[in-house]
């Protein structure tokens, strides 16, 4: 045994360090953080990943707000095990605790290196369990497969997909233990944490395994008894493992469920060009399949069918399969089987990664039973020449990659050839000169093409800035002004990130997830607020009424993102604004029930249970005074420099609520500018506040527009800030007199003889329930998107009005049923376990012949 497991450590650890070298000499190349100045925080890395990260770091340092059950800093309260399952599931996200906070980006890039190696030494293992043969080879190989194109151009900045990464040869090696009948526990305990890091990939990646482990079934021509026996242990091990990890995947499907709908895409399959571009290095294309495993792994592969010396089942068998998988990327039907019946809203192809680890397991087969001779490499090299011409038509192939791939070439068939010289006159000094070729060519080509997609990211995905003086100062303001849960404190409408709460701190309306619920985007959305990412990721709402809605006591002002494109430098100090508001809890004692209609300022008052807006008629001109048809405004129209006018009281606060506009409004005489994002479908413009009307009460707003838009009617709002704070003094008055707030359990003490309805500020999103007094806990009802309590009996089932307390406990959907599911599964492990226990007891003493399970291992 331990002659065996030393190959296997030597290969593991020697892939790891090659793909740590590699990993960070490619971002040195494309002087990427933390090697250069470049940020690597594009798309959801930095709106999403790493905001999460932080969450959990202040979750495991005591210092964030809410827990497992509620993250309370986000969307006014939101549900968070969904969350943990699809982002930070992964044991190694635990490690981002042992950095300093603001140090979150560097943590994070690890945390991504370490998956990454711990990939490339699975795979490494996965080939010497697969064939006998060199260690070193089969550390390249699996340096090969964790470098691949998927991991270096896609899963880099999706960081949670990388453990299906690890996943996949980890499956393939369960699959070999249920074949053996060897490691059952350790396998389904391999299957839950597969499932439990990402479950999402690790769907991909059992299908996957399950096709390796059919084929290698039928390769190893066993009797049919014992080939039904070998598939039913390992489909029973990935039941009970996924049955372990249910807790959380039937959490992550019920949030799905009720998450906000994104957009419905129909699966078009990219040119085959584009396909065979992705072969090589150098390449990238945000939309089409990143299948580049390093030149010598590629001409292993096309050497294979043409390999005399590798039985024929064996080069048919592995060769169909690759194809097979290659064109199901292609297919519809089999698309939406690889991304479980939902085609992907981003990359159609994220299963790419496991063609990537085929082609690596078939060059494997080609290298094991020894090197390809002459002919069969000369095939393969013709074949990889055909790849690169019809890959020429690509535009997907610049001019930079054909010395790479050239250089590439040539290190992979130098290094190769020179191996078969020393193999055949047993020189050791060629032998490691072939090593060296060989080890140099695929550093070389990996870090060129990690460092190609680096930068041509950057040209077409939005990106951030990591931590520094802005997020500091913003953290700051928000630990000098947070009192929560007296009253919620907002990072403020000029966002850095689409997770600031997460990041800086504060409970604000901003949150972005694929989770995000479908009552939290609705409410804001019919409150004015805008969103991006076709409303899973909503913004804060700088605006009076609803901060006295949701009991915001405290709004951060920040200058403009100077990272972010077209803005100016970040001169203004960071500051804060302070409003009297009621608590978390308040008490309507007649509720409005009218349903929300067109106009925002409409839905403001009745949430806030007070008019206090002054809706004007207005009028869209141009420089010419010609009007503007319907309110479209922007190039392609007759209006130029349009114009909005109308008549509020004087002194009211104006607000322009726009959300088909994109550019920019100011107010005549006025120094403030709004900036309004429009863009269809995926941005929606938020309402902005645009000063004080003049005091003759003619407002005049000046708009310039960056791309065609239109103005509603109703577009403007005059808030008579005096009612709005009569309105939070009465609500103040009535509301709760005392409110604490962990976890998922909000309680407060109400006033004595409180009628009418408790309305809790956080939206109703499912699983909240509700108790008032010592009266049963019952399913929470919703007034207008928000938490409501009947608290006079009107419905026949709420407490009486002298109930003067109120106890609201959170359970995420399909946590009851996930821990049943689990249950279940652990206890039939068990059974299983004293099943084999007393079967052993009771079996008569072992022969000293080879036992069936080693010859099974023999024949695999």
């Amino acid at each position: 045994m331990k002659e065996i497991s030393r190959p296997r450590r030597a290969a593991a650890l020697f892939a790891a360090a090659v793909t740590i070298t590699a990993f960070c000499a490619a971002d040195a190349l494309a002087r990427s953080y933390p090697f250069g100045p470049r940020t690597r925080s594009v798309n959801d890395l930095g709106n999403q990943y790493v905001p999460f990260h932080a969450h959990l770091w202040d979750l495991l340092h005591g210092r964030a707000d809410g827990g497992l059950l509620v993250n309370w800093q986000s969307g006014y309260g939101s549900s968070f095990l969904p969350d943990v399952g699809t982002y930070l599931g992964s044991p190694f996200a635990l490690l981002v605790a042992l950095f300093p906070r603001d140090e979150i980006d560097l943590a994070v890039y690890v945390v991504t290196g370490l998956k990454t190696a711990t990939a490339a030494a699975a795979m490494a293992c996965l080939l010497l369990t697969l064939r006998p043969g060199r260690w070193w080879a089969a550390g390249l190989l699996g340096a090969s497969y964790a470098l691949c194109g998927w991991s270096v151009a896609d899963a880099s900045y999706n960081p949670m997909w990388l453990d299906g990464l690890i996943a996949l040869p980890l499956l393939c090696l369960v699959g070999e233990w249920a074949v053996a009948g060897r490691r059952r526990y350790l396998g389904v305990l391999v299957v839950a944490l597969a499932w439990t890091a990402n479950f999402y990939t690790a769907y991909m990646a059992t299908l996957g395994a399950a096709l390796v482990l059919l084929l290698r079934l039928l390769l190893a021509d066993l009797p049919r008894r014992r080939a039904l026996a070998a598939a039913g242990r390992a489909v029973l091990t990935v039941v009970l493992g996924v049955g372990l990890a249910a807790p959380l995947v039937t959490v992550i499907y019920f949030g799905t469920k009720h998450a906000y709908p994104g957009r419905v895409r129909q699966f078009a399959p990219v040119a085959s060009e584009d396909v065979l571009a992705r072969l090589l290095p150098a390449t990238y294309g945000f939309g089409s399949p990143a299948v580049y495993v390093g030149i010598t792994a590629l001409l292993l592969a096309l050497a294979l069918p043409f390999h005399r010396a590798v039985p024929v089942r064996v080069r048919a068998g592995w060769t169909l399969l690759v194809l097979a998988v290659t064109l199901s990327l292609q297919w519809a039907p089999t698309h939406r089987v690889w991304h479980a019946f939902a085609t992907p809203q981003g990359s159609p192809y994220r299963q790419a990664f496991v063609l990537c680890g085929l082609l690596v397991i078939a060059a494997w087969h080609a290298l094991s039973y020894g090197l390809p001779d002459r002919r069969a490499l000369t095939a393969a090299a013709g074949l990889l020449a055909l790849i690169a011409l019809v890959a020429s038509r690509s535009d997907l192939v610049r001019a930079f990659a054909w010395p790479v791939l050239l250089l590439a070439t040539a290190g992979a068939l130098g290094g190769l050839a020179l191996l078969a010289r020393a193999d055949a006159g047993r020189r050791t000094r060629l032998a490691g000169l072939a090593v060296v070729l060989l080890l140099g060519a695929q550093v070389g080509e990996t870090a060129a093409t990690s460092a190609v997609a680096t930068r041509l990211r950057l040209g077409h995905l939005d990106d951030y800035a990591p931590w520094g003086q802005r997020q500091q100062r913003q953290a700051d303001a928000m630990a000098g002004a947070d009192d929560w849960p007296r009253y919620r404190t907002d990072p403020g409408r000029e966002q850095t990130v689409g997770n600031d709460p997460l990041l800086v701190g504060g409970q604000g309306a901003q949150y972005y997830s694929s989770l995000t619920s479908d009552v939290l985007s609705r409410t804001l959305t019919a409150l004015g607020d805008g969103w991006t990412s076709r409303g899973r990721s909503v913004q804060s709402l700088d605006n009076a009424v609803t901060d006295v809605i949701f009991s915001v006591g405290a709004r951060v002002h920040s200058p403009p993102d100077p990272h972010q494109k077209h803005q100016p430098q970040d001169g203004d100090p960071v500051t804060v604004t302070r409003r009297d508001v009621p608590p978390l809890v308040t008490v309507r004692t007649a509720p409005d029930r009218a349903a929300f209609g067109p106009s925002p300022y409409r839905n403001q008052e009745l949430l806030l249970g007070s008019r206090v807006y002054t809706v004007p008629r207005l009028a869209v001109h141009g420089d010419t005074g010609k009007p503007a048809r319907g309110g479209r405004v922007g190039s392609g129209n007759a209006v130029t420099s349009p114009t909005i006018t109308a008549r509020c009281p004087a002194g009211t606060q104006v607000y322009l609520w726009a959300p088909h506009y994109s550019g920019t409004a100011r107010q005549h005489g006025a120094h403030a500018t709004a900036r309004f994002r429009f863009e269809y479908p995926r941005n929606r413009a938020a309402m902005a506040p645009l000063g004080s009307a003049p005091a003759s009460g003619r407002v005049r707003i000046e708009l310039t527009p960056d791309r065609p838009g239109r103005i509603p009617g109703g577009a403007i709002g005059c808030l008579d800030t005096a009612r709005l704070h009569t309105a939070a003094a009465r609500l103040k008055a009535t509301g709760a007199t005392e409110v604490t707030v962990s976890d998922g359990t909000v309680r407060a003490q109400l006033p004595a003889g409180s009628k009418g309805i408790a309305v809790v500020a956080a939206p109703r999103i499912s699983g909240w329930r509700c108790a008032t007094g010592g009266g049963p806990a019952r399913p929470a009802g919703e007034y207008h998107g928000l938490i409501a309590v009947p608290l006079d009996g009107t419905d026949g089932t709420a407490a009486t009005s002298t109930s003067t307390s109120l106890t609201c406990t959170f359970h995420p959907p399909g946590l009851r049923l996930g821990t049943a599911v689990g249950g279940a599964s652990l206890l039939t492990l068990a059974l299983l376990g004293t099943l084999t226990a007393v079967r052993r007891r009771r079996a008569p003493a072992p022969s000293t012949t080879t036992p069936p399970r080693e010859r099974v291992t023999t024949a695999l």
